[in-house]
């Protein structure tokens, strides 16, 4: 099939769900309350096609996709909607404008792609080689297609767009290795080294301490130095549970918390640093807390909100649980009595783990520790910025009128300082 019937079979297709999405009862109420919060609603046809879009990527009704319920009515063409549903979102760097595309670095992934346009190429003017593109690409019977650009960064604007790259890993760490297969790899070698240096160092995978002795031993591990952990050990009594405002990471503020580590956060809390044997390195805060719960949750304050955390954080894999589930027999008669639920540990993980279901999820940590982005990133923002070069000073005759503005003769005013 040549390029351009594919083009229009997607583009055909693309349409028929933008339809999907005026004709459907639930999805068309759903869409119009999307285009209310975000204050669009009375916006042309053609404005309203373009807000589609990232809708039908990013918006869930009853945890399915709109792409998903698409599918389910729909099951003509189903390749190009899981094509479209397995898309690719991230940011890249604009190495070529091609006759019908864009050669792409995925600062994200790390890999390259060469994608076509589903449009006519004059439509990008302005858009130039060494920019950076917030766009959304997916793969097609092996070749790849650029179906959405949200936003242009300027080549100057290299630290924002690494700083939107680290963002997104620590949102979703398998973005560094899916549909990468060699950073995987990569990251599972990583893995088993860390693993025995950690065991070798500590010997043991679990280190109960605070968050203001947590940089000093992660520190000491990663530099291959002998710590004392005796005066280390978590010193909690009164076990409560509540909200670090430095955990609330953000693009605007999480490297600048990395820089800072646990130690600058104000309150003092519990922290686990455990090492998964297959999934890597993880700091947790509450961790003591947390399992406190199941010994005696009356000596715990807001149990429910550190059980809620737990199970809602996505940077807390299941194996945590499965750990503390293991080491309690009473855990699931704890949670359900908390919660108000009547979960089966396997129901449980379904719920709010099914992520880790699906593939292994690698720690946050780990996965950072093997992106070029993250470690490149930090020397962008420590390098030094260059001096402003410094004007050069006229030079003014003793009898001709001072630069200053006073009126003066220069030699009866600022001459008079040379």
């Amino acid at each position: 099939m040549a390029v351009i019937e594919k083009i229009t079979e997607i583009n055909d297709i693309i349409k028929s769900v933008f339809e999907f999405t005026q004709n459907d009862e639930t999805v068309k109420k759903d869409f119009d309350e999307y285009l209310a919060t975000i204050g669009a609603r009375d916006i042309s046809l053609n404005q309203m096609e373009k807000i589609f879009l990232p809708y039908i990527f990013e918006r869930r009704i009853e945890n399915k996709s709109i792409l998903e319920m698409y599918k389910e009515e729909n099951s003509k063409n189903s390749e190009i909607v899981d094509s479209l549903i397995n898309s690719i979102s991230s940011i890249f760097e604009i190495k070529k404008i091609l006759k019908n595309g864009f050669e792409l670095y995925n600062l994200v992934n790390e890999k390259s792609y060469n994608v076509l346009s589903l449009t006519k190429m004059t439509n990008f003017r302005g858009i130039y080689s060494g920019q950076y593109i917030v766009s959304r690409i997916f793969e097609l019977r092996n070749e790849y297609y650029v179906i959405e650009i949200s936003s242009v960064l300027s080549h100057s604007q290299k630290a924002e767009a690494m700083r939107y790259a680290v963002m997104k890993l620590v949102q979703n760490p398998k973005l560094l290795y899916i549909n990468n297969s060699e950073k995987e790899e990569e990251i599972k070698n990583t893995i088993s080294e860390m693993y025995e240096k950690f065991i070798k160092t500590f010997e043991k995978d679990t280190i109960l301490t605070t968050n203001k002795h947590a940089d000093d031993i992660i520190g000491a591990f990663n530099d291959g130095e002998e710590i004392d952990l005796s005066d280390k050990s978590s010193d909690i009594k009164d076990y409560k549970f509540f909200k670090v405002k430095e955990l609330d990471n953000n693009y605007g503020n999480f490297l600048e918390n990395s820089i800072g580590g646990f130690g600058s956060h104000e309150e003092t809390y519990d922290v686990a640093v455990i090492f998964d044997k297959e999934k890597g390195l993880y700091a947790i805060p509450f961790y003591e807390t947390f399992c406190q719960i199941f010994k005696d949750k009356e000596k715990v304050e807001n149990a429910k909100g550190c059980i809620e955390y737990f199970l809602n954080n996505e940077s807390i894999p299941d194996s945590i649980l499965k750990k503390v589930s293991a080491e309690n027999s009473n855990f699931m008669e704890v949670i359900n009595e908390i919660l108000e639920t009547k979960y089966t540990f396997e129901d449980l993980i379904h719920e709010y783990k099914s992520d880790y279901l699906e593939r292994t999820i690698y720690s946050s940590a780990t996965v950072l520790y093997c992106s070029r982005v993250f470690s490149d990133v930090f020397d962008v923002i420590a390098a030094p910025k260059p001096e402003q070069p410094q004007q050069a000073i006229p030079k003014v005759g003793r009898n001709e009128p001072c630069p200053c503005g006073s009126g003066k003769k220069y030699k009866n005013c600022c001459g008079k300082l040379q």
